[in-house]
């Protein structure tokens, strides 16, 4: 990712003391200004070369909000059955929602193994930060996942009229998805190095998740005996509170909300915490 980027050298941090949240947080704040850097450079370079560039995170979301709103309203006549007199756009809009929410987490997930092995300059040749690559990478996603949030909004606004004001709650209903999903990423960077199968087994277990997930479907729709396995799963929590918030105008089930946070933490905490301990022999694997 080399040039002009300003590389800053650890500061020798106890790993022990990353147990503490804010000292994780603290850590990564001081390569703020690098992880800035290699973010945009990593958004823009996505369509670099491309005649629209930045252009097609617009031009792609639109183009699968119109798909989704003429297969799921036109041809399966589908609805959600969440508000009463609901258009037949809904489902598409629901269906969009979850896949904007899901595609972040799967995004980092099924990258995150190769982050380190595709960097490995980094291990070797520079002190450098290399826990700042999962974040790098969550970040990326998000950025793009806003310019998805931007059109699936526009179709609202078309569609409906008028945008909740739940849609500022957002940043929170996504703050657990971000944590698991960066807790996951660290995870599989470190593991990633050490078993290079893991990339293609997490691909399948993504894809096995999605289905899991009510992203096509509503949780109201699965068996009652198996609604308790599809509520535990963290990222029905995720997608269900994005939907209350941005298309249904309904503040978070707390309840649930608190624990996913909860439960996210730890697996931020145990996966930045595993990372900092591996990565003193990436090179000697690498």
């Amino acid at each position: 990712m080399a040039d002009n980027i300003k590389i800053i050298t650890p500061g020798g941090e106890r790993v022990g003391g990353f147990f503490n949240p804010v000292r994780i947080a603290a850590h990564l704040w001081q390569y703020r200004d690098l992880i800035r850097q290699l973010t945009w450079r990593e958004v823009v370079g996505r369509y670099k070369g491309s005649f629209i560039g930045l252009g097609w995170s617009f031009i792609q979301p639109l183009v699968m909000l119109c798909v989704y709103t003429f297969v799921f309203s036109v041809i399966f006549k589908a609805r959600w059955g969440v508000e009463a007199g609901e258009g037949k756009a809904a489902f598409a809009l629901a269906l969009f929602m979850g896949l904007i929410t899901f595609s972040v987490f799967s995004e980092v997930v099924n990258s995150a193994p190769s982050l380190v092995l595709g960097n490995a300059n980094y291990v070797k040749k520079v002190v450098f930060p290399l826990e700042i690559l999962p974040l790098v990478r969550l970040l990326s996603a998000l950025i793009n996942a806003v310019f998805s949030l931007g059109v699936l909004l526009a179709g609202i606004f078309i569609i409906n009229h008028f945008i909740h004001w739940t849609v500022l709650m957002l940043p929170l209903v996504w703050l657990p998805m971000m944590l698991f999903t960066l807790g996951c990423g660290y995870f599989l960077a470190s593991l990633g190095v050490f078993v290079r199968d893991i990339g293609t087994v997490i691909g399948v277990l993504t894809t096995i998740l999605f289905f899991l997930t009510p992203i096509f479907y509503p949780i109201s729709a699965v068996p009652v005996q198996f609604r308790f396995f599809f509520r535990i799963n963290p990222f029905a929590l995720f997608v269900e509170d994005a939907r209350r918030a941005v298309l249904w105008g309904l503040s978070p089930d707390w309840p649930w909300f608190f624990f996913s946070m909860g439960l996210s933490g730890v697996v931020l905490i145990f996966g930045f915490v595993w990372f900092m301990k591996s990565k003193k022999a990436f090179a000697d694997v690498l």
